[in-house]
């Protein structure tokens, strides 16, 4: 019988010890990208200003994950928190790096072994001789290990028996630092933003798997269950897989969005709501009140507010602001950060304090309009100036400077208070170094978006996958795959190329 062209997995389906060698050389593929890619971004990557130059800003992927599980040091001395003449020991960002890197070679001669030596006594039932695989007994195999991998990372690596703990910031991303964490055991480690529920809920995971993979070790599934669920198939195998990775896609897509504690913001960018929802303004703001109710002057008010506050409320670091498909980090759209040139206010020709209205996240361009506190349009720069009833020269606009390099400054020239109020548009007023990078002015997405628009899609593709290969399995005598008995009418191996009757293999004399 002649298999299609796109039977290709056939190859592996009847053969245990082939399986393990392509899942090897996956992994092994995996890691060696990881620790690739990490010595790419050391490379590439500038330490020397972790407030307007962090490293989500600089396009950074590999290095937020590997920085919020407890490595923030260089062999060259550096940290990802600004300090000098580090000695981070040997698991620092390239010794992890090194480390994926020899993993894979290592799982690469282990893949390499198991294509060779593929027909191991392992794959045999002793009964019979014939190849079998125990899937169930595999299952709960592999639900042991993954559970005391997962309990071992929450009660040691997290918690720091025996390990760094884990990035922990405030809900602004001002104090980040590692440390380690307690676990939250009550309601309060259900919070999203609560770094104590990731610890307990590893430790409580690992526990639930240990238990549920010992289960599985001692007790068999009985008959009409084991053949309804197709337990026998190696195919339900793929199909249960892949549900549970579409699964996790979805779920880390979603608080990588939205933001939690296991996506800081220092680490990965703000999220698109933090800028909708004014939350890094109304810091500001409240803190600015707060020092002038204590009977502190507007420019001591806005001395106080942190720069790395400040450039938070910047629209540009909004991972929804810039396209997917333009290439590159943020500072090649927009440059690099330089300065905080200070809080604008402004105002007009009658004291009235005016407010300039923030540019929406999906908009590229947006009139430049001024409103008081009531909301009521006091100044614009008009698209006709000759039927303009609220221009700035009308309207006497001026803009004063608290706080950052402007700190105490007023400007009345019409086009300078203009420009600041274009800046105005995007929150915080920042100058940028757009030589260097040679950017274009054009915004990019964060690390955060790249993240969670990858995952997007890769939790549909594998969504339809499970749904491709669970009806495959279910509905098998429907397709034209592989049935059980159907060793007795292929010759495995028969051909040269796979369901190419024209290839038949030549016996050796």
């Amino acid at each position: 019988m002649g298999l299609p062209w796109y039977r290709v997995h056939t190859v592996v389906l009847n053969d245990p010890g082939r399986l393990i060698s392509v899942h090897l050389m996956h992994t092994a593929l995996v890691a060696g990208w990881a620790g690739s890619m990490a010595l790419y971004e050391l490379a590439v990557f500038d330490p020397t200003d972790p407030v307007l130059n962090p490293m989500w800003r600089q396009g950074m992927f590999v290095l937020p994950f590997m920085t919020r599980l407890g490595v923030t040091g260089s062999w060259g001395g550096w940290s990802i928190t600004g300090e000098g003449n580090v000695d981070p020991g040997f698991w620092s960002f390239e010794g992890v790096a090194i480390a994926h890197i020899i993993l894979s070679g290592l799982l690469f001669l282990a893949a390499v072994w198991h294509w060779v030596f593929w027909d191991l006594e392992l794959f045999r039932d002793p009964r019979t001789g014939e190849p079998a695989l125990d899937l169930p007994k595999m299952f709960g195999i592999h639900l042991f290990l993954s559970g005391l991998l997962c309990f071992g990372f929450g009660a040691f690596h997290l918690s720091g028996l025996f390990g760094p703990g884990m990035w922990v910031s405030d809900p602004y991303g001002l104090t980040g630092h590692v440390q380690p964490v307690a676990p939250s055991w009550g309601p309060e480690g259900f919070d999203p933003f609560n770094p104590g529920g990731i610890v307990a809920h590893h430790i409580a995971a690992g526990v639930v798997g240990v238990i549920a993979g010992l289960f599985h070790l001692t007790v068999r599934p009985p008959e009409r269950l084991y053949k309804a669920l197709r337990m026998g198939n190696i195919e339900t195998v793929l199909s249960s897989s892949i549900a549970a990775v579409f699964f996790a896609a979805f779920v880390v897509a979603g608080t990588m969005w939205y933001g939690s504690a296991a996506t800081p913001i220092e680490l990965f960018g703000p999220t698109r709501y933090q800028w909708d929802s004014g939350y890094f303004q109304q810091e500001i703001d409240r803190r600015a009140q707060a020092s002038l109710a204590s009977g502190q002057s507007f420019q001591q008010a806005y001395e106080q507010i942190p720069e790395k506050l400040a450039f938070y409320d910047y629209v540009g670091n909004s991972p929804a602001k810039g396209g997917l498909f333009r290439a590159g980090a943020m500072v090649n759209g927009d440059g690099i950060a330089k300065s905080w040139l200070g809080h604008p206010v402004f105002t007009d020709s009658e004291g009235r304090v005016l407010s300039v209205r923030r540019l929406p996240n999906f908009f590229e361009t947006f009139p430049v309009i001024l409103t008081d506190k009531d909301g009521v349009v006091r100044a614009d720069i008009p698209f006709r100036r000759a039927e303009s009833q609220y221009s700035f020269e009308q309207s006497g606009v001026t803009v004063s400077f608290y706080g950052g390099e402007l700190n105490g400054k007023t400007f009345n020239n019409p086009q300078d208070v203009k420009q600041f109020a274009r800046a105005a548009q995007k929150g915080e007023v920042f100058e940028f170094d757009r030589e260097t990078l040679n950017s274009d002015g054009v915004f990019r997405t964060s690390t955060r978006g790249w993240f969670t628009f990858g995952h997007v899609c890769f939790a549909l593709l594998f969504f339809f996958g499970h749904i491709w290969h669970g009806s495959r399995t279910i509905f098998r005598d429907v397709f034209a795959g592989v049935e059980a008995d159907m060793e007795e009418q292929v010759e495995w191996g028969l051909f040269q190329k796979l369901g190419d009757v024209t290839t038949r293999r030549e016996e050796p004399l």
